[in-house]
This record gives structure tokens, sequence and C-alpha cells, in this order.
């Protein structure tokens, strides 16, 4: 087992509706992190900004972003994460994509679309959980608006860090500031948060706020409004010591989740 794992958050602007852009952008932003991490972590729908036009940008499982991703994660020799816009048997899906080194690759469609902005008009929602094992820890990704359902996110000490993707507007920045901090409490888990930066072309802006937090609730990093890639090194005998000590988790309800 790792026990420690070194994890990379990238902020960025995005380009709106152009993945090779913001491809482009990103090769430029995680290039020097090359045999210096264990995980990058990339925001939201990070090849097109938050869109409910998916038809103008999506692309299948074996399309140029996924390509992209294992060619990064093997030059890297890290995992990579983030979501984009995948269309798959006539449906489109806001999906967390995870590739390890060797090209390995898992999924995560985004459980709770944001209704406001018409998400739910435009993808298919997501019915099930991930959990990924990664060099001695088991990791749970998820996707910004998940973010305000504890239910969804409840550690049955089936993980030992939680991370969201996300375009989290402005506006409500402090609800994401809190939300992290107490997701990380409540599951005695490390959090993680990678939101963007910039405006989108419906004139929303993203002043970022991207987190890393502890089992504590205490953040270790928190990037503000610069594009940014920041990293931190997380101690798993920390995370168990902390458990054992304050033994919260054995105490949790337990439930099932329909539908």
């Amino acid at each position: 087992m790792s026990q420690q794992l070194k994890i990379s958050i990238v902020q960025t602007v995005l380009s709106w509706e152009a993945p090779a852009e913001n491809r482009n952008r990103l090769d430029a932003l995680i290039q020097p992190l090359a045999g210096q991490t264990d995980l990058v972590v990339l925001p939201e729908m990070f090849t097109s900004g938050f869109t409910m036009n998916p038809e103008k940008v999506a692309e299948k499982m074996d399309g140029p972003t996924v390509q992209w991703m294992k060619a990064k994660a093997a030059a890297l020799n890290a995992a990579i994460a983030g979501s984009l816009v995948i269309g798959e048997n006539g449906h489109f899906f806001n999906r967390l994509v995870w590739v390890n080194p060797d090209g390995y690759t898992r999924h995560y469609d985004k459980r709770h679309l944001f209704t406001l902005a018409g998400e739910h008009k435009s993808y298919l929602a997501g019915r099930e959980r991930l959990i990924v094992e990664y060099k001695g820890w088991k990791v749970c990704p998820m996707i910004c608006y998940d973010l305000r359902f504890p239910v969804w996110a409840r550690n049955d000490v089936d993980y030992d860090l939680l991370f969201f993707v996300a375009n989290w507007p402005t506006p409500r920045i402090h609800h994401w500031d809190q939300l992290l901090v107490g997701r990380a409490i409540e599951n005695q888990s490390f959090v993680i948060g990678v939101n963007r930066v910039g405006e989108d072309n419906n004139g929303h802006q993203y002043c970022g706020h991207s987190s890393i937090i502890d089992f504590n609730g205490t953040p270790i990093v928190r990037i503000h409004d610069q594009e940014a890639v920041f990293s931190a090194t997380l101690s798993k005998q920390a995370l168990l010591e902390f458990r054992k000590k304050l033994a919260f988790l054995p105490d949790r309800d337990s439930f099932e989740i329909h539908g």
C-alpha cells in the first residue's frame, strides 16, 4: 500500500466549445508535472465549458480527448481525471473519465444534473457511484452539483479520497467553499474540489477556489481566482490514525439509494 499520494489540481480558463484549444492549453499547464505527481485532476467539461449544446462537442470513449488523456497519463506517469461530453447509445453524458498511466480507463456519469440550467434536458443522469482503487487508495470522483447532495457522497468506509470537478459560478462560491469542508468532516475523508476560472459564453463568471482539504476539514491548498496548478501530498497513515482516534464513521446510519 502506498502511504502517500501526490495530487495536482488544475484550475484553468476554458474556451467555449473548443476541445482542441482547451487540450492545447492543458498540455502547457500539466507538462511540468511529468514524474512529479500521482494524480492530475481537471475541471468539469474541460474541453468545452458547461455547455447545453452537447451535439457540438460530444465525443466517443475512443475519441480524441480520451486518447489525449491516455497519452498524457503515460507521459506524466500519473493518473488523470476530468469530465467531458460523451455521446453514447443515442444519449449524451457529462462523464468523468479516469485514466491510469497504463491506459486503464474508468468512468462516472454525473448523477445530479443541474436543472436550473436545463442540464437534465440535454444529458442523461448516471445511476452508479464509482470507486477507483489506485496506488493503495480508494478514490470516489463526483461532478459539480453532486456536491449539494450529501447522501450520494456518503462514505460507507469505502473511500479515502472524495473529489469534485466543477464549473461552479462566482455568485455561489461561498456554498462551494463550505460544502467541500462539510463533505470532508462528515465523511472523514480527504476532499478535493477543482473549479475553473474566467467567463463562459453565457456570461457566467467563475472565480476558482479549487481546494484540497484534509479529513479534519482543514484546507491544505486553496487557489483563488488565477489560472494555476497546485500540488499536495496526502498521507494515508494520517487519515487512518485520525479515523481511529475519532471513530465517528462506525456510528453512521445505514441506507440504500433507489432510483
